[in-house]
């Protein structure tokens, strides 16, 4: 990372963003010509190098993805279910091979069969309507269904209406920041992205940075097949998520809102931009909002195809217009983020709780599930259950409970969960009664809670296919920042491979632990570092079935 490179895309603020007008100069060819990669680099004053360096990096703006005109979801879910091969079936009647991209993951987990055509997501059996929904361009735009409940309704409660919803935020402006922030850290709520750390002990390492400029930043980037509690809050609840983002942004002293929304999520895009036009003419933003001396605005970003964006500091890299590569920490974002600007990166689900925490107290919050993990926690199920959709759950409710009273149970016979996204445990059906949805449960048995996504890996898939599928994308999606990922995932992948296209090959259980181990202690970040686990569980759990391929 370069400290030069943050500060000239940082010369026009946020406003006048490098990423974005990449983005924007992709839309109609699928890529970036070269001139005008040239005019950027010397408007921005970097080098070309660099301009041509960031655009290859996207799976939107690469050079390769110049002429396509449709993509299907390659993720865990879709793979799992067995959809996708009837869905580029029904593609390949009105487009060539190499018109046809790939999408991971489009949160279309509850139904399947997903595909994107003309800026519009599709899923369920909009296939067979293929011929209408692509000779009316994205005209055709059906709204997919899946079921909400809770057993504690938090961020699920039914929004009123705007005015309503913001009436606290007069109360929340006229207290100190300090006041605010202690409400957040006694509610005790951690973040819900993966990681864990608290909120507002994270808000207050920005608070107490010196800076005339920072930055809150709400990553939603949500990439993890099996996930869409996030799309379900950007597009049903936006203002929750918003209003989350105003109150760090008055505690912590940051004058912009920055939320980074995945370009597989088209919709959340147009709906939260249309929910800060609201805020907007109410005079919710701007300049001494409510005259109070408070200044705040928000920038929506749209991402361009790359995984690796969910981690905070590559995200950061991203919207400089840099290519989306893990920083090395120390620095901490909180102290030199966006721009070199001391920067607060928050998870979706995370902010969308700060509008109940501040409406009812943290101590309130706090009573809510486990000593060490409180409040609520949104859980994905994806179509191998009865009752596929989106749970509100307080923590620390039974994992069984959420499969069989909320999810109704599966399907069809189910061998093993992954939970928590690619970098989540692979979960045994054997495990279901030892587990709780909470952080130290998960982390207690072996796994990791993390976003609280369920993909199913039935009976009829052999988990070596799998594994082979979770490093392949991990390979795809390294940034390739640090040499144990960037090889490891590979040289993972091709031993998988190898194992199942040659029977003669075994592999070398040292040579893989080793790897694994690799891996887990030399990767920079957590994509490398996460890996491993899924891998680690399906020895474990699986080495009856995994014990021909090893040697």
């Amino acid at each position: 990372m370069s400290k030069n490179l943050s500060e000239l895309s940082g010369r026009g603020g946020i406003v006048d963003n490098l990423f974005e007008k990449m983005g924007n100069a992709a839309e109609k060819s699928g890529t970036v010509s070269q001139e005008e990669l040239d005019r950027l680099a010397k408007e921005f004053l970097v080098g070309k190098a660099n301009t041509y360096g960031t655009v290859t990096a996207y799976d939107f703006m690469k050079p390769e993805n110049k002429g396509k005109k449709a993509y299907i979801c390659n993720g865990s879910a879709c793979l799992c279910a067995g959809t996708q091969d009837k869905v580029m079936d029904s593609l390949s009647e009105h487009y060539k091979r190499e018109e046809i991209g790939h999408m991971t993951c489009l949160g279309r987990c509850h139904e399947n069969s997903a595909f994107h055509i003309g800026g519009v997501n599709y899923s369920g059996d909009a296939s067979q309507k293929m011929s209408e929904i692509v000779s009316t361009q994205g005209a055709l735009q059906p709204k997919d269904a899946y079921n909400v409940g809770s057993n504690k309704e938090l961020l699920t409660e039914a929004f009123t209406d705007v005015d309503a919803y913001y009436s606290i935020i007069h109360d929340v402006l006229k207290r100190s920041p300090e006041e605010v922030l202690g409400e957040i850290k006694d509610s005790n709520i951690r973040g819900r992205g993966g990681a864990g750390f608290p909120m507002g002990v994270k808000w207050d390492f920005c608070r107490k940075a010196e800076s005339d400029t920072k930055f809150i930043i709400c990553n939603a980037d949500e990439g993890d097949p099996g996930a869409y509690s996030d799309r379900y809050l950007l597009e049903e609840r936006p203002h929750s998520v918003l209003f989350g983002m105003m109150v760090g942004g008055f505690c912590m002293g940051a004058q912009w809102g920055i939320l980074y929304i995945r370009a597989e999520y088209p919709e959340s895009v147009d709906i939260v931009n249309a929910a800060i036009q609201e805020l907007r003419d109410r005079n919710l933003l701007g300049d001494n909002i409510l005259g109070t001396g408070f200044n705040f605005d928000f920038k929506v970003i749209k991402a361009q195809g790359a995984y690796i964006c969910g981690e905070e500091t590559a995200l950061i890299n991203s919207i400089e217009g840099q290519r989306p590569e893990v920083r090395t920490r120390p620095p901490f974002p909180a102290i030199q983020g966006l721009f070199n600007k001391p920067t607060i990166v928050n998870n979706v689900e995370t902010l969308a709780a700060v509008h109940w925490i501040l409406d009812n107290g943290g101590s309130a919050y706090a009573a809510l599930g486990t000593d060490k993990s409180t409040g609520t926690k949104l859980v994905c199920l994806d179509s191998f259950f009865n009752k596929p959709g989106m749970y509100e759950v307080e923590m620390g409710t039974s994992l069984r409970t959420v499969i069989d009273d909320f999810g109704g149970g599966f399907k069809e016979p189910v061998k093993a969960m992954h939970i928590g996204g690619p970098l989540g445990g692979m979960v045994p059906v054997s495990k279901i009664d030892d587990l709780a949805i909470d952080f130290e449960s998960f982390s207690t048995n072996g796994f990791l809670l993390g976003h609280a996504s369920v993909v199913c890996i039935p009976e009829k898939i052999e988990i070596i296919k799998y594994l082979e599928h979770l490093m392949e994308f991990a390979a795809y999606e390294s940034c390739g920042k640090c040499f144990p990922c960037r090889l490891g995932t590979t040289r993972g992948q091709e031993m998988f491979a190898k194992a199942i296209n040659d029977e003669n090959y075994k592999i070398d259980r040292d040579l893989l632990n080793d790897l694994l181990d690799t891996l887990q202690e030399g990767s920079l970040c957590a994509h490398g570092g996460g890996i491993p686990l899924p891998v680690k569980n399906a020895l474990h759990y699986f080495e009856d079935e995994l014990s021909q391929y090893l040697a």
